[in-house]
């Protein structure tokens, strides 16, 4: 072998070994991103993936644009900080991906419909939920039929000053 063959040989064989360190560090790499991934999906907890339908009660018909929004429940019942909004699509559907198991607080806001709002507890990894909103209830008065409750109810004239002189 002469000397430029050797000195090929060489120059493979540092190419191989710093081929194989680069596809280790990359290993070790990858190796300690997934290890910090679980370690922070085991501090966190469980996530789950929620979809949303959000139908018109009255004909079962999809409502496009309805506002999903969702907060996290504490322990006592009270609503956490933070929070997320969703908008149904034209089938009036909506999902995300992520949350935390739980108490989670949904309430769906449309124009033109009641407000919905119920408390949840997530505790599986894919929950599904159908909403059907109503829309708003005739208002009654305890005044009984008859009056108009847009209209101000007539005062009377106030007394006439007796000090004051006629013009």
């Amino acid at each position: 072998m002469t000397g430029h063959d050797r000195l090929h040989k060489m120059l493979v064989m540092r190419k191989t070994w710093a081929a194989g360190i680069v596809a280790a560090g990359v290993v070790l790499a990858t190796l300690a991103v997934t290890r910090a991934a679980a370690a922070q999906q085991d501090e966190e907890g469980p996530t789950s993936f929620l979809s949303f339908q959000v139908l018109k009660d009255d004909n079962g018909k999809p409502l496009r644009s309805a506002s999903v929004i969702m907060h996290p429940v504490g322990g006592n019942g009270k609503q956490g900080k933070g929070g997320m909004e969703l908008k149904t699509d034209a089938e009036g559907k909506s999902s995300f991906d992520g949350i935390p198991y739980g108490k989670l607080r949904v309430q769906v806001l449309a124009p033109g419909y009641q407000t919905y709002g119920e408390d949840f507890d997530i505790n599986k990894p894919k929950m599904d939920f159908t909403i059907k909103l109503k829309r708003p209830q005739s208002q009654y008065s305890i005044y009984g039929p008859g009056k108009d409750s847009s209209t101000p109810p007539k005062q009377d004239a106030p007394p006439p000053d007796k000090n004051q002189k006629p013009n």
